[in-house]
């Protein structure tokens, strides 16, 4: 269990670092878009890269090139999924929520918050988490595609705060 050959250490150590570069090198190729967060199906795919770098670490099974391939094919789907979503109203709405507007002028808007299931007090926290001690400051409170709230102050020259929720739902 606790035991580690030096064969082993040796592949970890070399696949690690060539699939480490490889996957540096390959984002870079792809550009920033790949790794954003901006909505749900972002994240998914920036977990799968770490899920994938996980099993060629650790995997016998999978070998460098496996791994480097899984990178390439992720990121590609990637890109191809955003480039149809820029041009392509229809599969943009299939792959991606629209922002939510949960609380508007001193209102919690609780069709909105039950159809997205959030409640009044995770509202209540992302509006402490950016500063306000209460909602009289607040103009309003939007739910957004990646699941992190905007907080918008009601005060002029003040901008909006954006908080990760503690319930980032998958939509």
């Amino acid at each position: 269990m606790f035991e580690i050959t030096f064969d082993s250490f040796i592949r970890i150590v070399t696949v690690g670092f060539l699939a480490y570069v490889g996957l540096v090198i390959f984002l870079r190729i792809s550009g920033k878009r790949t790794l954003t967060k901006l909505n749900a199906f972002d994240l998914v795919v920036t977990v799968a890269l770490g899920s994938t770098l996980a099993t060629i670490l650790l995997s016998k099974d999978v070998s460098l090139l496996e791994g480097l391939t899984a990178f390439a094919l992720l990121i590609l789907l990637q890109y191809v999924f955003t480039l149809l979503s820029v041009h392509s109203n229809w599969f943009n709405n299939i792959i991606k929520s629209e922002p939510r507007l949960l609380f508007l002028d001193g209102q919690f808007l609780r069709n909105a918050m039950k159809k997205e299931r959030i409640k009044e007090i995770e509202i209540l926290q992302a509006i402490r988490n950016t500063g306000f001690g209460s909602t009289e400051k607040v103009k309003a409170v939007v739910l957004e595609t990646d699941g992190s709230m905007s907080v918008i102050s009601s005060e002029p020259g003040n901008t909006l705060a954006n908080v990760k929720s503690e319930s980032e739902s998958v939509s």
